[in-house]
């Protein structure tokens, strides 16, 4: 099983800036693996972010709603996964998940993933 464990949440003015980080426990991916970002506002469907995938070789992807202003990033050595929030907007306000596979997967849909956090909040006024 993994476990996967979010913090770096918290209320922010619009402009601000935010880092979340998720804490990668219990298996370990030794082979190729996605993890990713979500984010769910009340009464909206999950959404997905920006994933990092360790396939063939590492990349990442991230949101044309987010592109530019977040950045996700991966540090394998301490086993965690941050997303990087700046230019922060109302509209990011939510809250935001972590999640992983230890697969290749269509990295926008949630439902190719095989393991979540409980989720952080994000809120972001103007």
């Amino acid at each position: 099983q993994v476990q996967l464990v979010e913090s770096g949440g918290g209320s922010v003015q619009a402009g601000g800036s935010l880092r979340l980080t998720c804490a990668i426990s219990g298996r370990t991916f030794s082979g190729r693996n996605t993890m990713a970002w979500f984010r769910q506002a009340p009464g909206k469907e999950r959404e997905w972010v920006a994933s990092a995938m360790s396939w063939v070789e590492e990349m990442t992807s991230h949101a044309d709603s987010v592109s530019g202003r977040f950045v996700i990033s991966r540090d394998n050595a301490k086993n965690t996964l941050d997303l990087q929030m700046n230019s922060l907007k109302p509209e990011d306000t939510a809250v935001y998940y972590c999640a992983a596979s230890a697969r290749v997967i269509r990295v926008t849909s949630p439902d190719d993933y095989d393991y979540w956090g409980q989720g952080t909040q994000v809120t972001v006024s103007s």
